[in-house]
């Protein structure tokens, strides 16, 4: 059966809420796809798209750059407990005020893009202290246009698309078109990104997937799990916390950030992977990817009370969060050609028993095989910016 496929910016589906079994036909059953448009305070006019596959439950947010606000698994909630009360309508977030963090006032997803020009922290011009760059950039506080569900009715396939422009006249001129991807009954979903450049000149581009945990997938003895090739804190912080980089404590009030940065081995086909679990190892998160689309990984620990967000981010990209032209002096960038085209591709797969956690560490340890990781007890000329 062909699939079926609603496009949300056709006026003929304006005033459609619902997509079920019984508007699709075929032999898939126990899915549902829903739309609503928040009304009052910063969400005012946000758009939130629901996929329940029978099993896994998402929320994905098209006024906020196809990101992924909250997930569950049965009836287990993944993702953090943000003080930001959200999910918070772009036009509430103001990129350019002066200290180039605007960002964190719209920041509670799961899941959220940091790109396309730039992806890590603010930087400012050294003669007139005018920002530059905002932090993590500006893909995520952009609003999709084209949204379209697409249901194919006996596969059970259920994807969303969107595309985002990130573009200004006489500067860069990007377009992401974003689909995410589940099927019914399955415990994982898919992020694929296309972006294009639809300038007549080349262009530089940033992405990383900055995917976030909180309680209760992260608590007292978490441990991320991954096949390790380097570490390498970002600053003396992160240094002095370098024997448990890979573990996290309790809440605790006042906790400053730690950030480590890695490379990651890949198996032969250039996959890779990692693993959040809890203390028990009876809940987890695993990433998978290709490393040569997103060859760097950033680990965020920032285990502040849970009334100031407890979290960890995990996150693979195209380089570090570093100031952008610090990590374009290491050619940590991609380029892309005039009309040209590139493509990144994420999976998360969710585990709801300690099985689904052992298969997942065993599947780790396969990649890292007999190799050693190397571990730097300091930051390191070339990774971490001054």
């Amino acid at each position: 059966m062909a699939a079926k496929t609603v496009n949300f910016s056709d006026p003929a589906s304006s005033k459609l809420s619902e997509i079920t079994p019984q508007t699709v036909g075929g032999r898939a059953n126990g899915y549902s796809i829903t739309r609503h448009r928040l009304q009052g305070g910063a969400s005012d006019g946000v758009e939130v798209i629901k996929v329940d596959n029978g099993l896994l439950k998402f929320e994905i947010v098209p006024t906020r750059g196809m990101g992924i606000r909250k997930a569950w698994l049965g009836s287990e909630e993944i993702g953090w407990r943000s003080p930001v009360r959200g999910p918070v309508h772009p036009q509430f977030v103001d990129l350019g005020e002066p200290s180039g963090l605007g960002w964190l006032d719209g920041f509670d997803e799961l899941l959220v893009r940091c790109g396309l020009e730039s992806n890590g922290a603010p930087e400012f011009d050294d003669k007139t202290g005018r920002l530059k760059y905002p932090l993590h950039g500006r893909i995520a506080n952009k609003p999709a246009f084209g949204v379209e569900v697409s249901v194919d009715g006996d596969s059970g396939e259920i994807s969303v698309t969107g595309t985002v422009e990130e573009s200004r006249f006489h500067f860069l001129k990007l377009r992401m078109k974003s689909t995410i991807t589940t099927k019914v009954g399955e415990s994982s979903l898919r992020v694929r990104d296309e972006i294009e450049n639809f300038s007549a000149l080349e262009a530089e581009t940033q992405m990383l997937y900055h995917v976030n945990f909180g309680d209760p997938l992260l608590d007292a003895g978490s441990k991320l799990v991954a096949p390790i090739k380097t570490v390498v804190p970002r600053n003396a912080r992160a240094a002095a916390g370098i024997a448990g980089w890979d573990s996290y404590p309790a809440p605790q009030a006042g906790y400053d950030e730690q950030v480590y940065f890695l490379e990651l081995l890949a198996d032969a086909a250039g996959s890779t992977r990692s693993l959040l679990r809890n203390a028990h190892g009876t809940r987890g998160v695993s990433l998978i990817y290709n490393k040569a689309q997103l060859p760097w990984f950033t680990l965020w620990k920032d285990t502040a009370a849970n009334a100031d967000g407890y979290v960890t981010g995990l996150e693979p990209g195209t380089n570090f969060p570093n100031p952008r032209s610090y990590e374009g002096k290491q050619g940590r960038v991609a380029k892309i050609p005039a009309g040209g085209k590139i493509q990144y591709e994420l999976r998360m797969d969710f585990h709801g028993s300690a099985p689904q956690v052992e298969a997942a560490e065993k599947a780790i340890a396969a990649i890292q095989g007999s190799t050693k990781p190397k571990i730097f007890d300091a930051p390191q000329d070339g990774w971490c910016a001054p």
